[in-house]
């Protein structure tokens, strides 16, 4: 949604704090004003929230604006409040995204689609403008048995937070691996990106974990620094020059 959702367990309502632009508007802007170099990523759009079709349209003008620089990471999400004020069902979230997820591919390959599905159904229709390469690279969140389960069949990679370097992840990695050989895919087309905390380590630290990933097979770094969650620590200044500051820092440790 717009701001954060109050927690359901909460009794007592009260004012939203986390400032979220809306990812489509913001990067929209900045399509305009960055490098043509600059690769933007929703990390991550909650899908079930939206309307399959509207993602897609909204995603597809993006990525002419971006010149086919955009991957979407989308997520299921975990409050019901925010499902409640978009009148959207919590409940069914997890497979109504993937259906979601099939939606947005057709939509983007062809300019008329009919499909007829669970949760979706559209009778020869389609978007326009197209994406510029046909397909908008679709990235799946979380931390859960049916994410790999969804990433192996129909995504492009995998956005992990939840897990640091060791024993844990590269478990998952190996699911991921059967997971993605057993739907007829190849292992080596699927991304995966990770976060490194601002908030933790130095420059030997981060190098030494970002070469750690790049071992396991991470396409893409993400320094986080504002994630306060898990293993995740966030930098202590508030000010764009201290998140300024440790962003150069890092990129002059991994680049």
């Amino acid at each position: 949604m717009c701001c954060r959702a109050v927690r359901a367990k909460e009794s007592r309502p009260r004012s939203p704090t986390g400032l979220y632009q809306d990812p489509f508007v913001c990067f929209g802007y900045l399509a305009a004003v960055c490098r043509p170099t600059t690769e933007f990523s929703t990390q991550v759009l909650i899908l079930p929230q939206r309307q399959a079709a509207l993602v897609a349209k909204q995603a597809a003008c993006l990525d002419v604006l971006c010149g086919g620089r955009f991957r979407l990471g989308v997520g299921v999400g975990w409050n019901p409040v925010g499902f409640t004020g978009l009148n959207e069902n919590f409940s069914n979230r997890g497979r109504r995204s993937a259906e979601q997820v099939v939606v947005m591919q057709k939509l983007w390959a062809e300019p008329y689609v009919a499909f007829e599905g669970k949760y979706h159904r559209i009778e020869d229709a389609g978007i326009n403008p197209l994406p510029v390469h046909r397909r908008i690279p679709v990235w799946f969140g979380g931390h859960v048995p049916q994410t790999l389960e969804r990433i192996a069949t129909l995504g492009d990679g995998w956005i992990m937070n939840a897990y640091p370097p060791g024993s844990e992840i590269e478990a998952e990695m190996d699911t991921l691996k059967r997971l993605t050989e057993a739907a007829g895919r190849d292992p080596a087309a699927v991304g995966l990106e990770v976060w490194i905390s601002g908030g933790a380590g130095d420059e030997t630290s981060w190098r030494a974990e970002a070469q750690y990933w790049k071992r396991l097979g991470a396409t893409h770094l993400t320094l986080t620094n504002t994630f306060n969650r898990r293993h995740h620590k966030r930098i202590a200044g508030r000010g764009m020059a201290d998140h300024l500051a440790v962003m150069r820092r890092f990129v002059a440790a991994v680049a």
